[in-house]
């Protein structure tokens, strides 16, 4: 049974919506911040400094519809593969956006979680993560949660070598196995499989994010570059979903 956030209002952001076709879930990947800078006539980083105003935008307008979770692709395992200057750079801003947004998501009761080989960053931004993710430990409103570091494969093995090492020690019988146990050994254990996934900049991969989470997620993608994703953008995405009929392998479905 869904819980409605008290302090939530979706109606106030998108009038007549039913509380209950929010997606308690919403999984994005915000894509076209270089290219938004490049068309721009600015270096890529540039892009990514923008679009942490798109993050601060999402994150508000989550809140006040009422969704209980938002997981953005930040920085995948891939991407240590960029230019060695924007991925210093990329850090330094993860670093800043932590120490900046901090006081925000206490007043905003939102509590920060970070999916992937987070702890592997350099300090500065490591220890930025762990500090936010310390301090709003008790907040019980939505969750923020960061994939850093993150790639769905690396997590699944992770789950997968977790569970053959219970079994090993004699703690779960192979026949124990099941979607749940899996889920429960998942960077995401806790909290509900996304509902929504959004991807911005027209791209239509998953690129290895959330890959078993994402099984029964409905996709939507906008063709604006993530700096310009806005409230406007989100609610679009929302209502879009709100109109669809999820039927999870069978011919029909209510909203849960």
């Amino acid at each position: 049974m869904r819980i409605i956030n008290p302090d939530a209002d979706p109606q106030s952001v998108i009038p007549g919506i039913d509380p209950l076709r929010i997606p308690r879930h919403i999984a994005v990947i915000m894509d076209g911040n270089g290219r938004w800078a490049q068309e721009r006539g600015f270096p890529r980083i540039f892009g990514h400094r923008n679009g942490a105003a798109a993050v601060r935008e999402t994150v508000e307008t989550c809140g006040k519809l009422g969704v209980e979770a938002l997981t953005l692709y930040s920085f995948s395992s891939e991407n240590w593969k960029r230019p060695k200057a924007e991925v210093d750079a990329l850090m330094e801003l993860c670093a800043i956006y932590c120490d900046n947004e901090r006081d925000e998501l206490i007043r905003e009761n939102i509590r920060l979680r970070a999916i992937g080989r987070w702890q592997d960053l350099p300090d500065p931004a490591g220890e930025a993560i762990a500090r936010v993710i310390e301090a709003t430990n008790h907040c019980t409103g939505p969750t923020l949660c960061l994939a850093l570091n993150y790639g769905a494969r690396d997590e699944i093995t992770r789950a997968v070598r977790s569970i053959a090492q219970s079994a090993k020690a004699g703690e779960i019988e192979p026949s124990d196995i099941s979607d749940e146990l899996i889920s429960a050994n998942l960077d995401t254990a806790g909290l509900p499989d996304p509902d929504l996934l959004i991807r911005t900049a027209g791209e239509k991969r998953l690129s290895n994010y959330l890959l078993w989470q994402l099984s029964y997620a409905e996709l939507y993608i906008a063709d604006v570059l993530w700096p310009e994703f806005n409230k406007e953008e989100l609610c679009k995405a929302i209502q879009d979903y709100a109109s669809r009929n999820r039927r999870f392998g069978g011919l029909n479905n209510s909203p849960s």
